[in-house]
């Protein structure tokens, strides 16, 4: 994310020239977003941009610093299209630039601007694209600030969140650890940054399905962040739901019930309706509910998530896949078969086609569209993509 401009202004002073006049609409771009008040954010940085372009010229490490907190607006919305040409362009000039000086906050902002593009293609479901990019912010990080600097632990912590996605739980976890143990150095241990990868570790281990191990994480993240930002924060809302989703895993249904409720309600303040946040809490409350026995409410929910996923990314990106299985399992409880089947194989298309081959998610997939082939007598082909199953997680092993 773009932070303040490195060359500062003082709001009570009144600029001399366009240019002040830009660093000044850029640092207020930057206090709207904090608030949360993304569409102030939006025109502020546009007036600023269109100000540095016709005065610095478009090639400026300003420019792509402007561009920066633009394009985060964009990605707050969860309106990637939007961000990931604002991010490419400021990887150019930053790219430029960083040939022609060595200067730190140009390196900076350079590696902001290639973190925040590789976290637009692993939001698309492009991760291939992700990983170089990410693995390049983590080389500039180093060769400019050193290798234990609190600037590569992001870059790290960054990277391990790609892996959590591909499901290379092995390297997220070692990525996550170190970066960690660098922020703790760097920040102590109560820094919100550090409540950024507990938040994480927590996350990995309900991707492992190792629910009591994350519960930890998630309960210190959001004691941390909570601290920082106060209870009514999306971010601290963020932390709580992933905690509520490691105590679904743990068939604490009422606690995880209330807590996705509460960042429910905080996400649609906050963001809107129709935000990824607000899909991503409604599939798993959807899932409590679903455990609860509500079928009907959870139906309700699940293709609400839906159909936000499907408006945010197309219908065929793996987080569509993700809230497909889960409605066809609860079509499948509820009797309804001749529904869920199309949708097993909607979901188990999709994965296969964005994820590595020894993914998870396609193991899960196979072995539930095999419980649904063995429900409607197709016996055999329940087998062989029992088998499928099988040899995939035998490859994992």
């Amino acid at each position: 994310m773009a932070g303040h401009s490195p060359f500062g202004s003082d709001p009570a002073w009144q600029p001399a020239d366009p240019i002040d006049e830009a660093v000044r609409l850029h640092d207020r771009a930057v206090s709207a977003r904090e608030r949360g008040s993304r569409d102030e954010a939006e025109t502020l940085a546009s007036q600023a941009l269109e100000i540095l372009e016709s005065h610095a010229g478009p090639d400026h490490p300003d420019v792509a610093n402007v561009l920066l907190c633009l394009a985060g607006v964009y990605e707050d919305r969860a309106e990637y299209s939007a961000a990931e040409p604002r991010y490419r362009r400021a990887v150019r000039i930053l790219n430029q630039a960083a040939q022609e000086t060595s200067d730190r906050d140009v390196q900076r902002l350079r590696m902001q601007a290639i973190g925040g593009l590789a976290g637009v293609c692993r939001a698309l479901g492009r991760y291939g694209e992700a990983e170089p990019l990410l693995k390049q912010a983590i080389a500039i990080a180093k060769r400019t600030f050193g290798d234990d600097d609190a600037e590569v632990a992001g870059a790290m912590n960054d990277l391990g969140v790609l892996y959590k996605y591909t499901g290379e739980f092995a390297k997220a976890s070692r990525l996550y650890r170190r970066a960690l143990a660098m922020t703790e150095k760097a920040f102590g241990p109560d820094h919100p940054q550090a409540a950024t990868i507990l938040h994480n570790l927590g996350g990995l281990e309900h991707a492992r399905g190792q629910f009591a191990r994350g519960e930890p994480f998630a309960r210190r993240s959001v004691v941390i962040r909570e601290k920082a930002l106060g209870p009514d924060h999306p971010e601290v809302a963020a932390d709580a739901a992933a905690l509520a989703a490691i105590l679904e895993g743990q068939g604490k249904y009422e606690e995880a019930d209330a807590i996705y409720r509460r960042a429910l309600a905080i996400f649609e303040r906050a963001f809107g309706p129709d935000h990824y946040e607000v899909a991503v809490t409604l599939n798993n409350l959807a899932a409590v509910e679903e455990a609860k026995g509500h079928l009907v409410e959870a139906e309700r929910q699940y293709r609400r998530a839906l159909a936000i996923k499907e408006r945010l990314f197309g219908p065929d990106h793996p987080d569509v896949a993700m809230t497909l299985n889960n409605l066809a399992g609860l079509l499948r409880e509820a009797g309804r078969t001749a529904e869920a089947e199309p949708l097993y194989r909607r979901a188990l298309a999709l994965f296969e086609v964005a994820l590595p081959p020894t993914h998870p998610n396609i193991a899960t997939c196979l072995f539930n569209y095999a419980e649904l082939l063995h429900d409607i007598g197709r016996h055999a082909d329940a087998r062989a993509f029992e088998t499928r199953a099988r040899r995939l997680e035998q490859k994992r092993r």
